[in-house]
């Protein structure tokens, strides 16, 4: 049951792991006052958002391991619903992407997380990971694959920890290489940054679509069975 439901929430782990704008904004964050004491306190609030998001939504499907269950039904279209979602917003997102000579600009919010305070890194870490509508379908799509998989109790446990450790692993990551890397680190940190600006589009719209035709198609199959 444990392997299974591993297996099942890894794709949405990865896709939360790789979504551009929580590295950028840690690492901008790390290169701003108070960087260790800031980035640290984003990291905690990231965990926590996801930690509670994935936990509640897994309790709420605790029946979803049996197929002919209200909560199985409920979540087999809403994964459709949520397939259908990311592809139309992938699609939208390759149609609105920078067109030759232009140059990807991140959201205003981001602009002033060099002199963030601590109360709101902590929130903003909250909030992105949480809250933020992408990443809320992706943890949900994960919880419900873990309540569907069977998981209770310890094994309940277990696999929501490993989600929200693969999800938070770029997050962390990023910290652990401020923390201990020094110069070298911050430059290597300033690259990855300046890299997902540049590709933020591309890598977006490619985890959109793959997760999204994977969970349009989980979703399809459950309708069908």
């Amino acid at each position: 049951m444990l392997s299974q439901a591993m297996g099942a929430m890894l794709p949405a782990a990865l896709a939360v792991a790789l979504s551009p704008f929580p590295v950028i904004g840690i690492v901008l964050i790390l290169s701003g006052a108070h960087g260790r004491r800031n980035g640290l306190l984003f990291a905690a609030g990231w965990i926590t958002g996801l930690t509670i998001t994935a936990t509640v939504v897994a309790l709420l499907f605790g029946g979803a391991d049996d197929p002919d269950s209200t909560s199985s039904a409920i979540a087999d279209w809403g994964r459709v619903v949520a397939g259908t979602a990311f592809l139309v917003l992938g699609v939208r997102t390759w149609w609105k992407r920078p067109r030759a000579g232009e140059q990807a600009q991140p959201p205003r919010w981001m602009s002033s997380l060099d002199d963030v305070t601590a109360g709101r890194a902590l929130l903003l870490g909250a909030l992105l990971s949480g809250a933020n509508p992408k990443n809320l379908v992706l943890t949900a799509s994960a919880a419900t694959s873990i309540a569907e998989a069977g998981a209770h109790d310890v094994g309940l446990v277990a696999a929501v920890a490993v989600f929200v450790l693969i999800a938070s692993c770029t997050v962390l990551g990023a910290v652990a290489v401020h923390l201990v890397g020094g110069r070298r680190g911050a430059s290597f940190l300033d690259g990855v940054r300046r890299f997902m600006v540049a590709n933020s589009t591309v890598i977006t719209v490619i985890v959109l679509l793959l997760l999204g035709a994977g969970v349009l198609g989980d979703g399809l199959s459950g309708i069908g069975r």
